[in-house]
This record gives structure tokens, C-alpha cells and sequence, in this order.
């Protein structure tokens, strides 16, 4: 193969490894941190000490059951907002979040699930049964009398579980195929280049470049979604989910550039030219000491001449 022709094919496949990771990264956040629960829940479970999610839970539930209840909807939103400062509040925050994605994923990997036209629900008693037990151990006055009562609580309509059911199984390809396909390209990349530094160079910038991406494209899918809530009061809350939720991502856009950065740092300071690069050969390989000037010869001593 020819010295252009490798040039050639080793510059399309970094840029395919480099086209490649941020779109890897991102499927495989998607497939392996939003759909395992045991990360969901972590994720979650620091919003319920967050100001703006424990007000918006505060309104949204005061609101809800005083219009169920016919009550005066300001003393329920103070009494849900001291609620939400309670250990317990806590404890039903977790159980809720386990419950509802689990009931979502068990959907969404179920083929059959949505087909009797039935929505996705979760049961409130696995709610409120954490909840009952964190009140009894608090010692709250008649909390061990509070009956837990089997209610579905819907979560998606069965007309939009085809369509994520469809995503998720993408996701679930994508999130494996992506960053492998990435990591090969690259390694192909170096491999048939004609100049292996400058095409390990170019990876690392590439790679760089990518994570930079990654993390415009989170900053910009905050501000989208945010822009496209209908309530301007919810969007302190729905943009502390958002970071908690893409917490990992922004990590690993931020891991991506700094890895780049220092690789192609590192092949740019050790080439054959390069100071560095000197400072190194001349440690490994001292110069020899000049050799040591011949001593004369001492003049010989006069003879005697016997007459």
C-alpha cells in the first residue's frame, strides 16, 4: 500500500472514531445509566433535600388534593413543604422513584405490555408502605393506623409505549455497538497510518473535539427543555432533574476532552525535535568523557661517558 493511500485511509478512519464518540457516549449513557434503576434512584435521591423540587412537589400535591378535597390550597402547600423536610418525605421519595422506573422498564423490555390498551401504573402501596414504616419508627402520633390501599397510579398511556419501546431497543444496540465501532476505528486509524504520531495526534484532539460536543450538546438540551416547560414557575426543578439525571454525561464529556487534550500534549512534547524529547536522550544516553590527555614521557637521564 502506497505512503498517500494509507494517509488517506487512516485519516477517514479517525474521523469516523472521532465522528463517533460523543454519539457512543451518549447512547451509552442512555442504555446503561438511565435505564438501570439501582442509578436512577442514586441519581435522584439527592433532589429530595433540593429547594426548588421540594416546592414544586409542595404545589403540585397541596394543589391536587385541595381540589380532590375542596380545602384551601395555601395551608396544604405549607404543609407538604414542612413534610418535605422530614425524614420520611426522604424515605417516599426513594420508594417512589425505585417503583415508578421500575414499572416503566418492566414496559418498555415487555413486548406485550400496552397491547389491551391499559397504561402503565404503578401501585401507590409501594409508596406508602415505606412511608408508613419511616413514620412509625419517628414515633408519629396514630402513624401505624394509616391503611395502605392498592391504587394504580397511571405513568404513560399505552399509545406512546410502541414508539419508546422501539427507542429503547435502539438505545440498547447503540449504547454497546457505538463506542466499540469508535474504539476500533481509532486503533485502525494508527495502525495503517503512515506517520503513527501525527495520526495518534489527531485521535487525541478528535477525541477532545468530541467531548467538547458532548458537553454543548447537554448545555443546550438543558436550556431546549427548560424553554419548552409550559409553567415558568417549575423550571428551577425541572433543571435540577435535568443535571442529576445527566450528571454521568457531563463527567464524561469533561474526561473525553482532558484525555485528548493530554494524549495529544504528551505525542506533541515527545517528538523527535522537541526539547523534551532531548532532555531525555541526554539523561538516558550521558556524553562521554573527553579522554584523558597522554602524560609525557619523562627525559631520559644522562649516561656516563668513561673516557
Amino acid at each position: 500500500m502506497s505512503r498517500s493511500l494509507r494517509t488517506a485511509c487512516s485519516a477517514a478512519l479517525i474521523a469516523l472514531c472521532c465522528l463517533l464518540v460523543p454519539f457512543g457516549a451518549l447512547a451509552a449513557w442512555a442504555a446503561y445509566g438511565l435505564t438501570d434503576t439501582r442509578s436512577y434512584v442514586t441519581a435522584m435521591a439527592p433532589l429530595a433535600s433540593d429547594p426548588d423540587v421540594r416546592d414544586a412537589v409542595a404545589d403540585t400535591v397541596g394543589d391536587g388534593v385541595a381540589r380532590e378535597a375542596g380545602m384551601n390550597p395555601l395551608f396544604l402547600r405549607d404543609a407538604f413543604r414542612s413534610f418535605t423536610a422530614t425524614r420520611a418525605y426522604r424515605t417516599a421519595w426513594d420508594a417512589g422513584n425505585e417503583a415508578a422506573h421500575t414499572a416503566v422498564m418492566r414496559a418498555l423490555q415487555d413486548d406485550r405490555a400496552g397491547r389491551d390498551g391499559r397504561p402503565v401504573t404503578v401501585d401507590l402501596a409501594t409508596v406508602t408502605t415505606p412511608l408508613k414504616q419511616q413514620l412509625t419508627v419517628d414515633h408519629v402520633p396514630f402513624a401505624a393506623h394509616i391503611p395502605i390501599e392498592h391504587t394504580q397510579v397511571a405513568l404513560l398511556p399505552s399509545d406512546d409505549l410502541a414508539a419508546l419501546r422501539k427507542g429503547y431497543h435502539v438505545l440498547d444496540v447503540a449504547g454497546f455497538w457505538l463506542p466499540l465501532a469508535a474504539v476500533v476505528f481509532g486503533v485502525a486509524g494508527i495502525a495503517v497510518a503512515a506517520c503513527r504520531r501525527r495520526a495518534v495526534t489527531a485521535t487525541a484532539l478528535g477525541t477532545a473535539l468530541g467531548g467538547a460536543f458532548l458537553g454543548l450538546a447537554v448545555a443546550l438540551g438543558r436550556r431546549l427543555t427548560l424553554d419548552d416547560l409550559p409553567e415558568e414557575a417549575h423550571r428551577p426543578a425541572a433543571g435540577a432533574v435535568y443535571d442529576a439525571l445527566t450528571a454521568t454525561l457531563r463527567t464524561a464529556s469533561w474526561l473525553l476532552l482532558a484525555l485528548g487534550l493530554t494524549v495529544a500534549a504528551a505525542t506533541w512534547l515527545s517528538r523527535p525535535g522537541a526539547p523534551l524529547a532531548r532532555l531525555l536522550r541526554h539523561r538516558r544516553h550521558p556524553a562521554a568523557p573527553a579522554a584523558a590527555a597522554p602524560t609525557p614521557a619523562p627525559p631520559p637521564e644522562p649516561t656516563r661517558v668513561r673516557a
